[in-house]
């Protein structure tokens, strides 16, 4: 698969927030990124690339697969790297000292910290991608999946992630379980 075949992938029916603009936006976070080797550069890009390129909201292997296919298709010296930072999209959880991991993350959820109408907009392509879900599932569902992030110690596992995001985050987070309504108990 080429760049404009992993596009094509990110432009099929039914993606509204994990589309090219999503792709894009997150390589744009990676080019303000320093002190990045041309190797880890490198990395990152393709694992951003990739992370997505399977994206079925019926489906809870997204990343497995996703992680697969970048392993079939880059360059051999990444494979394992690559698919690693792309599994590492399934929790969100990453381990002490691993920056990569940290700034993939970071980048992934950097949306969580975005003005609160780009945010609004974002919450809003989330349900339409959920779509096939009723409104009370999704309620409840959604707000398991933001009182998680919102239960976090540290949401941007990258210090300067964090740094930028953290606070506009955990406001557009509780604004959002609010506007769920809590998401109908546990």
């Amino acid at each position: 698969m080429n760049r404009d075949q992993l596009a094509a992938a990110y432009a099929a029916p039914g993606r509204y927030y994990h589309n090219l603009a999503h792709i894009e936006d997150c390589l744009a976070a990676l080019a303000r990124v320093g002190g990045l080797s041309a190797a880890e550069r490198e990395t990152l890009t393709e694992a951003i690339w990739w992370h997505d390129v399977v994206y079925d909201p019926t489906r809870s292997d997204n990343e497995e697969r996703s992680a697969e296919l970048a392993e079939q298709h880059v360059r051999a010296e990444l494979r394992q790297e690559v698919g690693r930072l792309i599994r590492l999209t399934k929790t969100h959880d990453v381990a002490a000292g691993d920056r990569l991991g940290a700034i993939l993350i970071s980048i992934d959820l950097s949306i969580l910290g975005a003005d609160p109408a780009r945010y609004n907009a974002y919450a809003a392509a989330i349900r339409r991608e959920f779509g096939h879900v009723s409104e009370h599932d999704y309620r409840i569902g959604r707000a398991r999946v933001l009182r998680r992030f919102a239960a976090r110690e540290v949401i941007f596992p990258d210090p300067d992630f964090a740094g930028v995001y953290d606070r506009q985050a955990r406001a557009n987070l509780a604004r959002e379980l609010a506007a769920l309504g809590g998401g109908g108990g546990a």
